[in-house]
């Protein structure tokens, strides 16, 4: 399992109640453990907190709005990414237009991920 320092998880916490309308919508789908797996909500990972997280395919799942555009952004998403690697999780991004337009693709899609994560 992984986990962040005290003021991460006290982050984390916090962020739990101000999610975007696109991580309120994915989480009514994954807190119902679509393919039998269990999904965590704003997860400390080190110094980061994930949008969502499935510690047993060790996938970490970012929702992309506006506040990841940018080079700061785009920056501190590789340093992420890295660091998750260097740990063994992959990450998916998915785009937050998408989870608004029609989610039930993108569950889909994000139960095939797992199950092919916990296949290596």
């Amino acid at each position: 399992m992984i986990t962040g320092p005290k003021s991460t998880v006290k982050l984390s916490r916090k962020l739990r109640s101000e999610m975007s309308l696109p991580e309120v919508l994915l989480w009514k789908e994954l807190r119902k453990r679509p393919g039998g797996l269990k999904f965590r909500r704003q997860h400390p990972a080190g110094d980061y907190v994930l949008d969502f997280y499935c510690a047993k395919a060790k996938l970490a799942i970012e929702i992309d709005g506006a506040v990841h555009d940018g080079d700061e952004a785009a920056r501190r998403d590789t340093n992420r990414a890295s660091f998750l690697r260097s740990r063994r999780i992959a990450t998916t991004r998915i785009p937050a237009q998408e989870v608004l337009e029609d989610i039930e693709p993108v569950v889909q899609r994000l139960v095939e991920i797992c199950e092919a994560r916990m296949e290596i």
